[in-house]
């Protein structure tokens, strides 16, 4: 079973949804990255299967890219900080529209995640997202969790990430080597 067959299995058909949106996407030269899960997927030794596909783009392409979303035949659905997207699969697209991560598709790197060619977040981006996801002290427990597991797979497979870590992290985290 090949990558992207496994994650098709996985989420019920969501790589005709992820592939879509890559099209859609590319097609519109929208500057564009994965962030969460699927860039941690990119950077870590091993992958995980998520059913969240979180993306950024460039602040002035938001309004543009919901649209042409929308043209594809997905559902929108508006948040604070994002905008929801689903497809005919258990995939959920997630548009974040937080400042924090505008700058992330300038950095950007090509990437096959599960035999899917995207775009992901920069190794040192993929880090920094996942540490304010981590430090959001109103995020469930079980997401906090994973943000703190994801953290660990990054500095297990980069381990020049440890100094880039707070000292918090550092007390959750096992240093490399030790």
């Amino acid at each position: 079973m090949t990558g992207k067959q496994f994650y098709d299995w996985q989420t019920s058909g969501g790589t005709n949804d992820v592939m879509r949106l890559i099209g859609v996407l590319e097609k519109a030269d929208v500057a564009w990255c994965a962030i969460g899960g699927v860039a941690v997927n990119h950077w870590a030794e091993e992958p995980m299967v998520t059913q969240d596909v979180d993306l950024v783009v460039a602040s002035d392409a938001i309004e543009r890219t919901v649209s042409l979303l929308e043209a594809e035949g997905f559902q929108s659905e508006r948040f604070e900080w994002s905008v929801n997207f689903k497809g005919r699969s258990a995939v959920s697209i997630q548009l974040s529209t937080e400042d924090f991560y505008r700058d992330f598709p300038s950095r950007a790197v090509p990437a096959d995640v599960h035999g899917i060619l995207m775009r992901v977040a920069s190794l040192e981006d993929t880090l920094r997202g996942k540490i304010k996801a981590w430090s959001e002290p109103r995020r469930r427990q079980s997401k906090r969790m994973k943000d703190l597991a994801d953290i660990a797979r990054l500095v297990e497979a980069h381990p020049q990430l440890w100094s880039s870590l707070t000292d918090e992290l550092k007390n959750q985290v096992q240093k490399p080597g030790s």
